[in-house]
């Protein structure tokens, strides 16, 4: 059989020669990032303070039904919020502050940030270490600190092979 005659039962070779994810990506802006923060902070902190409010005030003088359904709603739209998160951070790497400001999460070789590793890697790891005494305060200000390096990636971005960049 001649040696130049190609097999039609062997696999097909593909050659993509289109650029790397990583190659078109942009780092988002320093204080970009910081307001996604906030804005993901205020959104929670929100539904607490009004818990704050509500519960106290319908408590008092034996409103006590009138209370439990107020923390229950309130625990409720705590809840949805998050269940919103998570499939915000699942379709495109971005909370509600990032989808506002247009970023997202991205692995450093642009690939897609799992929500597992967006958890665990990103956020658990740094959480529990932040909870060590005074191990805790030095991660806590080193953390957020690390953004000002040239990659502009912080501690918990190191640990999950993660980078923020403009969506």
């Amino acid at each position: 059989m001649d040696q130049q005659q190609q097999n039609p039962y062997a696999a097909t070779h593909l050659v993509l020669n289109e650029p790397g994810p990583s190659e078109e990506l942009e780092l988002a802006d320093r204080g970009v990032r910081l307001g996604a923060v906030v804005i993901d902070i205020l959104c929670f902190a929100g539904i607490g303070i009004l818990m704050a409010i509500f519960i106290p005030m319908f408590g008092k003088g034996g409103g006590k039904a009138a209370a439990a359904i107020i923390g229950l709603l309130m625990g409720g739209a705590f809840l949805a919020l998050l269940i919103y998160n998570l499939v915000l951070i699942h379709r495109n790497g971005q909370t509600i502050g990032k989808r506002l400001l247009k970023i997202k999460v991205v692995r450093s070789d642009g690939s897609r940030c799992s929500v597992a590793r967006y958890f665990f890697m990103r956020y658990l790891i740094t959480a529990i270490l932040g909870a060590i005494p005074f191990l805790g305060v030095v991660i806590s200000l080193v953390d957020p600190l690390l953004i000002f390096r040239e990659s502009r990636k912080c501690l918990h971005d190191e640990i999950a092979d993660t980078i923020v960049v403009k969506a």
